[in-house]
């Protein structure tokens, strides 16, 4: 979404890319104090370069990291601090 529709081929501003990928799904599905930077919210960030950001993933290889996000915050705690990953358990499954 990022590094295609917005950087390359300009579809969407990156305001509309990032809603459309948080804001506007919590707010779909019914999903309480998620996808909104708000006090009282969970703290799930997600920082990123709009020069750099793309997805790396294929169909051969699905899970490979995208480029261009150093940073992921998950319910207050930092997951990927730069060329790091921490595994605490910081996600759950969320629900209506």
């Amino acid at each position: 979404m990022l590094g295609v529709y917005c950087r390359e081929r300009r579809l969407f501003s990156w305001e509309t890319a990032v809603h459309k990928m948080t804001g506007m799904p919590a707010a779909k599905l019914g999903i309480a104090a998620r996808g909104l930077v708000k006090t009282g919210y969970a703290a799930d960030l997600a920082l990123f370069d709009p020069k750099t950001v793309r997805d790396e993933a294929t169909f051969p290889e699905p899970h490979r990291h995208p480029v261009g996000i150093p940073y992921v915050v998950v319910n207050g705690q930092v997951v990927v601090d730069g060329p790091r990953y921490h595994a605490v358990p910081a996600g759950r499954v969320l629900t209506r």
